[in-house]
């Protein structure tokens, strides 16, 4: 059995700068290496595909969540630890963060962002306490992060909204983190 469970956000695409998909492989590595269960969207396509695929490949143990209608899109990948289908995004959002410890948002595109935002809202609104980590891999969350600082200049959401998620510029910082939050 694994001492956590750790659920990676991240683009069902390989993204333009090649050091996206290093740091999902190292990701992948280190959570195995850890002893740390990956949770993910079970997709074994961009960098999805390459953090399960590392993890694996180290021995690391893999719970995957997808829904029907991505199954052929995003090459569900049935060699999981753990592979479940659902019927709904919000039914795969669910579970996946029904069987994590801390959330990792690696380099991603909207559905990314979506996740995020959903975990981030629930975070605000006192439903959960877990790590919110952003991969900052050459600064791709800058914008992201950007934005946060706007909203709360413009008066959408008090200072503390930073306090709910940290950017941490690669996986070595990430681990650090995570270890930090989660012992």
């Amino acid at each position: 059995m694994t001492e956590h469970s750790v659920c990676v956000f991240c683009g069902s695409r390989e993204g333009a700068n090649p050091t996206y998909g290093a740091a999902a492989d190292a990701v992948g590595t280190a959570l195995a290496n850890a002893g740390w269960r990956l949770v993910y969207g079970a997709g074994d396509v961009g960098l999805m595909g390459r953090t399960a695929r590392a993890a694996q490949a180290a021995g690391g143990e893999t719970f995957g969540v997808i829904p029907q209608h991505l199954v052929g899109r995003e090459v569900g990948n049935h060699s999981l630890t753990t592979y479940v289908v659902t019927e709904t995004m919000h039914e795969r959002k669910k579970i996946m963060f029904m069987n994590c410890d801390a959330i990792v948002v690696l380099p991603g595109g909207a559905g990314s962002l979506d996740e995020f935002f959903e975990l981030l809202t629930w975070r605000q609104l006192g439903l959960h306490e877990m790590p919110i980590l952003l991969l900052d891999v050459d600064g791709y969350w800058q914008p992201l992060t950007g934005l946060i600082d706007h909203i709360i200049a413009q008066g959408f959401a008090e200072p503390t909204l930073r306090d709910f998620y940290r950017a941490v510029p690669d996986v070595n910082a990430l681990f650090a983190a995570l270890r930090a939050a989660l012992s």
